[in-house]
């Protein structure tokens, strides 16, 4: 958000927003407050009663899967999803051609994974994080399983390339992207993640496409 990565806050008023993969609808929530109209879309009824209980107010909450948008064409000037969608599904470009669909001509769809990067290290905060553990390539999804054999959470790793290639393949242009630095005043421990950590390698990628104006 501090990045305007969808344009300045106060240009953000009246448009028409989908957000993916929503979760409890931060974003969707912060962009009602800027004036904007933001639909927050999310898999998991769960997830948007959590938006109803923390207050999901100027918030249209819709219930369905990223892969099969159900909107008409050119419904949204914007479209954006926060580590949201993209990794737990196998195949990313049905998610991006959907989002295409919904944009308007000349309309920008902004969405953040965990660094690709990220899977080639343990997920530990300390020095035993540092080190190489895997290989960058291996795309084996993340998989956990319930006591039945069930699986209950998928990630799906894809490298820098794979992701860029999804995009042009979904007919977006690239335009952006960005590899936010760890910022210097958050000393916090988050997972994985810590200062020492964050100082090395990156955690997140925003990849920044456009809709251009006219197909090609």
């Amino acid at each position: 958000m501090e990045a305007e990565l969808l344009g300045p806050p106060e240009e953000l008023k009246g448009k028409a927003v989908l957000e993916i993969g929503a979760g409890a609808a931060q974003c969707s929530r912060w962009l009602a407050a800027q004036g904007a109209r933001p639909v927050a879309l999310d898999l998991s009824h769960r997830q948007l009663q959590h938006a109803l209980r923390i207050g999901a107010e100027g918030v249209a909450l819709v219930e369905a899967d990223a892969g099969a948008l159900p909107f008409g064409d050119g419904t949204f000037d914007l479209a954006c999803s926060a580590y949201g969608a993209l990794p737990f599904v196998a195949d990313p470009v049905r998610v991006l051609r959907e989002v295409r669909r919904v944009l308007r001509p000349g309309g920008r769809f902004v969405f953040s994974v965990t660094h690709p990067i990220r899977w080639a290290f343990p997920d530990e905060p300390g020095p035993e994080g540092l080190s190489v553990s895997a290989s960058y390539f291996d795309r084996t999804p993340y998989v956990e399983q319930d006591e039945a054999g069930r699986a209950v959470y998928v990630e799906h790793h894809r490298t820098v390339g794979d992701r860029v290639r999804d995009v042009v393949a979904a007919g977006f242009r690239l335009v952006d992207l960005v590899e936010p630095e760890w910022p210097s005043w958050n000393s916090q421990e988050w997972g994985g993640w810590s200062p020492l950590r964050g100082n090395l390698i990156p955690g997140t990628a925003i990849f920044v496409c456009v809709r251009d104006e006219r197909d090609v």
